[in-house]
């Protein structure tokens, strides 16, 4: 009997311990700081019930917690067909990064919140698309980024959660609108050289101009020099003989011109022209002869009366 009793005693005691280890296996719950837990008491929860980080606590069979991821996550979109506002048909795929800012509200007002992202993200492309020619979608990356992204986010915040970037990662237009723009970009590259060469050829030509307008322009500057040389040298030597001129006398002149007579007159000319000018100069040497004339004659008669 004794031992009978031991067994039972210990079976208890067994079940006690599985007992206490179930308890503690279902009220023991250990949050990670990338998440929060939200309890469900009785099948209902709110804000008061949404547990932080750390070692928390259930009541069994009571509670249910359902743990929330808070860190920043992807979906990508697989390609999409999408119509420019000028009718050209478009593939987009392209990749959404979101996260979770309300577990609450990601928990009751959502079932799947990254499928119904997919899914909004699907449609919210066609209709920013839509709205857009062709060059701007291909040019304009950056700006149907921004557009995508504030539509997600309007529709997300319901679900407590928030859109943090839209990447487009590839647009495929079909094959003729591919081939037409490599024909413009070979167009517009044909372009750019020739307005390129002849911008070289018009600023060759204005660097010769240049060079021949300086050089001109150094000629003349020398021309200029020269000329002002020349008329400096003419001025000095202008000078020069109006100086040596004020120290003749007349005298001087009038030698000088009777020089000039007899040079003519060793000459075969029968016909000279003699300047008014000049009957003035010789006048006094004519009034000298005819005053050694009258001399020579009034010391004649006196000679002859003294023999």
């Amino acid at each position: 009997m004794e031992s009978s009793s031991a067994t039972v005693a210990l079976i208890v005691l067994i079940a006690l311990l599985a007992f206490l280890l179930i308890v503690v296996a279902l009220s023991v719950r250990v949050v990670p700081q990338w998440a929060q837990m939200v309890v469900y008491r009785w099948g209902q929860t709110n804000k008061g019930l949404v547990r932080q980080p750390g070692l928390r606590f259930l009541i069994p069979v009571v509670d249910r917690g359902v743990m929330v991821d808070l860190r920043e996550q992807f979906i990508e979109v697989p390609r999409q067909t999408a119509i420019t506002k000028d009718n050209a048909p478009l593939g987009v795929d392209f990749l959404i990064y979101w996260k979770i800012v309300e577990p609450l509200m990601s928990q009751i007002n959502v079932l799947n919140f990254a499928g119904a992202l997919q899914g909004v993200a699907a449609t919210s492309l066609r209709s920013v698309i839509g709205d857009i020619p062709l060059d701007d979608v291909l040019s304009e990356r950056e700006k149907i980024n921004e557009t995508l992204r504030l539509k997600l986010d309007e529709v997300t915040e319901r679900w407590g959660g928030k859109v943090t970037t839209v990447e487009i990662r590839e647009i495929l237009p079909p094959p003729a609108v591919q081939e037409a723009m490599n024909r413009q970009l070979s167009a517009e590259r044909t372009r750019r050289a020739v307005i390129t060469e002849s911008e070289g050829t018009r600023q060759a030509t204005i660097n010769v101009a240049e060079g021949d307008k300086q050089s001109a322009i150094l000629r003349a500057e020398g021309d200029r020099q020269a000329a002002i040389l020349r008329a400096q040298g003419f001025s000095e030597a202008l000078q020069t003989i109006f100086s040596a001129a004020r120290g003749i006398d007349q005298k001087t002149m009038t030698l000088q011109y009777l020089e000039a007579l007899k040079a003519l007159g060793s000459g075969p000319a029968t016909k000279f022209i003699i300047p008014m000018e000049f009957t003035q100069l010789i006048a006094p040497i004519g009034a000298m002869i005819q005053s050694g004339m009258h001399s020579d004659a009034g010391s004649s008669p006196a000679g002859g009366a003294k023999r």
